[in-house]
């Protein structure tokens, strides 16, 4: 028996706002970058820092909820899984892009002034989010994500 493990988590800051997009079958997507960074002292005694961006998709109710509360520079904790795909330019250049996709986020600072109102979910079962810390998982499951839905 092998086993595998395929599990990202992330604490950053958004470089950019979410976009939302709907695939052709009317499901919702959303992507947003997410910058985080490491600090060490090298041989020298300088301190230095390298900034990663890791690039986030979300489905579903977590897309909608993302693009609603989420914004430049807001910090937040991602959780899921990697997926990389390919495709080809208009030119015909191949391009490749890994991107963690979404199953877990929780905002971890409170929504600017005048910012978003808190998420209230329209029935107690749904998926609940509060701005000043809260969570939302939404597990997208074993379902086969198609190149040909992702919009962007």
């Amino acid at each position: 028996m092998s086993m595998s493990l395929n599990r990202a988590q992330i604490i950053g800051n958004l470089t950019r706002d979410p976009e939302l997009r709907n695939t052709s079958n009317g499901q919702s997507v959303t992507n947003f970058s997410v910058a985080t960074s490491s600090q060490w002292t090298d041989v020298n005694g300088q301190k230095q820092e390298r900034t990663e961006y890791h690039s986030i998709v979300a489905w579903g109710k977590l897309a909608e909820i993302c693009n609603q509360y989420l914004g430049k520079g807001r910090k937040v904790f991602v959780e899921g899984r990697l997926q990389t795909r390919d495709w080809e330019t208009p030119d015909g250049q191949k391009r490749q892009r890994t991107e963690i996709i979404a199953e877990n986020m929780i905002m971890l600072d409170k929504a600017p002034a005048g910012g978003n109102a808190p998420f209230t979910p329209s029935t107690p079962q749904s998926p609940t989010v509060v701005p000043e810390g809260g969570a939302v998982d939404q597990g997208v499951g074993d379902q086969e994500i198609r190149v040909e839905d992702i919009p962007f």
